[in-house]
């Protein structure tokens, strides 16, 4: 986080709540002169594995400390010809192939209340509307929208797999966008994602680099394009 150009870290700020510790400290930063809350999901280290991650004490400690809205960054494999390796997305819908992971605030405990949250939009069409505007300000190509696979993982999907979720009508796969999309839902936070596309999904790859190589010459040029659409979002997300 601190190689972002431009980013002030101001402090970290320790949390607990009731579901638990988030992944990492919160860390409130300044870019382009706006304030924003950062939490690395895989914690300090990306050391936790995606179906490990605290995803209800993540996002209940982003909305403890006044986060209105969440952008998630995610590595994403491609699958949409559209999507090539080091290009960004912003998601408009998704698919859960998920299952075990504590999904829902909405879970019978004493305190809790049994809410049916709606997922016709499961990323806040204002604050995607909000990120192409501010690629189209600051020059950076979005390759497109798409729906968003979300799988279990830790490990990659087999070919076979990757051509059911085409049958599905999905067009990139990821391993964190559920339960974080219907956590934010349930407690009134805008949610959307920008997905950098870091390799071709199994059996779509064109011979050359093997995946670890694919992934490591595309992700640069994708998490440069996302800082520089951050910078130019936050000014108008602010307030």
């Amino acid at each position: 986080m601190n190689t972002w150009p431009g980013l002030e870290i101001i402090r970290r700020l320790e949390s607990y709540t009731t579901y638990g510790k988030p992944s990492a400290p919160l860390i409130v930063g300044r870019i382009a002169g706006v304030e924003a809350i950062f939490l690395a999901r895989h914690g300090e280290g990306h050391k936790i594995p995606p179906h490990g991650i605290n995803y209800r004490a993540n996002l209940k400690a982003l909305a403890d400390a006044g986060v209105t809205q969440v952008i998630a960054i995610a590595a994403v494999g491609a699958m949409a010809p559209w999507f090539a390796p080091g290009e960004i997305a912003v998601p408009i819908d998704l698919v859960d192939y998920t299952h075990g992971r504590a999904h829902s605030y909405s879970d019978g405990e004493p305190g809790s209340k049994l809410e049916h949250v709606e997922m016709t939009h499961p990323y806040t069409p204002a604050l995607r509307s909000a990120l192409f505007i501010a690629a189209g300000h600051a020059e950076v190509t979005v390759s497109g929208q798409g729906v968003m696979a979300v799988t279990q993982g830790p490990r990659l999907e087999t070919p076979a797999e990757i051509q059911r979720l085409l049958r599905d009508g999905c067009d990139m796969v990821g391993m964190t966008g559920m339960p974080e999309a219907a956590l934010a839902a349930e407690l009134g936070l805008g949610y959307a994602c920008i997905a950098v596309s870091v390799n071709w999904a199994a059996g779509l790859s064109p011979a050359g680099l093997g995946i670890h190589d694919e992934i490591h010459a595309s992700i640069e040029a994708g998490m440069s394009k996302v800082q520089r659409l951050l910078a130019a979002a936050l000014p108008g997300l602010a307030g």
